[in-house]
């Protein structure tokens, strides 16, 4: 029964066009897209040391712009697109998406003020809305549930190519040329990838990935129905909240390590971007994807590694955390960083994976979404606020070292992060045939 179902898959997949070989290109090129997401998000931390003597702003309201005041529009926005992506067409939403975001992060360079740049970066928000929750579902579409963690992980490459762009380029655009022509320099490529995606992908059909019919995906339920099942599965809340709070640690690390080391260490903003690009990109990269590829090999023998190893990955971190921020050299501090660096993302793409299996083929962008709401109203939306806010609340007891007291204190998420993950293990494999079981219906 099994080979049969799978010779079926595979003529399907050769009559829609999804071969190997192209199925690996759309996965690159949803990659680039994801890319530019990251790029257009995070330029904004290597910028706001200088934004901050510019527009003279304090580490609250640069908070307030890196983390809620895009979080809350990214988040929300993202559950209704996600229900018109598991009913229209993903290609053509995500090529919007990208075509937004693009072009409001060029509208950045061009503010005077922090009301302006504070609406420039909620239009970021918006187009970002648009772009993940389109492409998990075409990924998911594409490939099998056993290679899924897999594609997830290479799709979440581009957090970390992005970052690593994000730094390098405005690093040094920043100091050469100035904070304003860094967000020109980053926004247009998007705008290329967006001509990308709209000529050369193709919507795939749904179901198909998962032995599936068209029919036999069913139509599309209502928000109603995606959110009765989810919080119906104690396995994904875990995954979510876990996922949050590994979120927060990364964000407010990300966002505000520039300037931590501007402050801490006098460190320009070339030779931050550069460090950090390396490390970010590189060893970040690396943990991303090879946390993708084990949930993957190890999830073959039993589905709670793909929680398990989030787990032990995330919960490292905790030690790290502490001797970043509590070192008093700048070598030492960024050798330290590589650990938290690679763990940075590496819940990403076994949380998607595990997301996308614990609800049935109609639901996944709109599953994505809400773990995405979930996951950025808590981790974007208030890791690099509340940086900012301790930042300045300690700033009386530590002057100049507020910032680093302020990351300190913020890496107690990690040990949290890590508990949830082992406690979703515990249902795991129940919700799971549960979503399928609710797919029969």
């Amino acid at each position: 029964m099994t080979d049969q179902v799978s010779g079926d898959v595979v003529v399907r997949a050769r009559d829609t066009g999804m071969t190997p070989a192209y199925r690996n290109y759309a996965l690159i090129v949803l990659m680039f897209a994801y890319t530019a997401n990251y790029v257009d998000r995070q330029i904004l931390s290597i910028l706001l040391q200088p934004i901050k003597l510019e527009l003279g702003l304090s580490d609250t309201q640069l908070g307030f712009l890196s983390g809620i005041t895009f979080a809350l529009f990214y988040a929300t926005l993202g559950i209704p697109i996600a229900m018109w992506a598991d009913r229209g067409n993903r290609r053509n939403i995500i090529t919007l998406a990208l075509t937004i975001f693009s072009g409001m992060t060029v509208v950045c360079g061009f503010v005077t003020s922090f009301a302006q740049l504070a609406l420039a970066r909620i239009g970021v928000g918006v187009g970002e809305a648009g772009s993940s929750p389109p492409a998990h579902s075409m990924i998911s579409d594409m490939f099998p549930p056993e290679k899924r963690a897999g594609a997830m992980g290479v799709y979440s490459l581009g957090i970390n190519i992005g970052i690593l762009i994000g730094f390098l380029v405005g690093g040094w655009v920043s100091e050469w040329y100035g904070w304003r022509v860094a967000f020109y320099v980053v926004g247009v490529p998007g705008l290329l990838i967006a001509l990308l995606v709209r000529f050369t992908l193709k919507e795939p059909v749904r179901g198909t990935a998962d032995g599936l019919t068209a029919q036999g995906a069913g139509a599309a339920p209502g928000i109603g129905e995606v959110f009765r099942l989810l919080w119906a599965q104690r396995s994904f809340r875990h995954v979510a909240f876990g996922s949050a709070l590994a979120a927060m640690g990364g964000y407010a690390g990300v966002t505000w390590l520039p300037a931590f080391l501007m402050r801490s260490f006098a460190m320009t903003p070339g030779e931050i971007g550069t460090a950090l690009a390396l490390i970010i990109g590189f060893a970040g990269g690396l943990g991303t994807w090879a946390t993708g590829y084990f949930a993957d090999r190890l999830g073959k023998r039993d589905v709670r590694w793909n929680v398990w190893v989030v787990a032990i990955v995330v919960g490292l971190s905790f030690p790290f955390s502490l001797a970043l921020y509590l070192s008093g050299a700048k070598m030492a501090a960024l050798a330290i960083f590589v650990y938290p660096a690679f763990a940075g993302a590496a819940y990403v793409a076994p949380s998607l994976a595990m997301t996308q299996a614990l609800v049935t083929v109609r639901m996944r962008a709109a599953a994505s979404a809400v773990l995405f709401l979930v996951l950025n109203l808590i981790g974007m939306g208030l890791g690099p606020q509340l940086a900012g806010l301790l930042s300045d609340l300690y700033s009386e007891a530590y002057g100049q070292e507020s910032l680093r007291y302020a990351l300190l204190t913020i890496s107690v998420v990690w040990i949290w992060s890590a508990f949830h993950y082992v406690l979703a293990a515990r249902t795991l494999k129940d919700d799971i045939e549960r979503a399928r079981l609710h797919g029969l219906k």
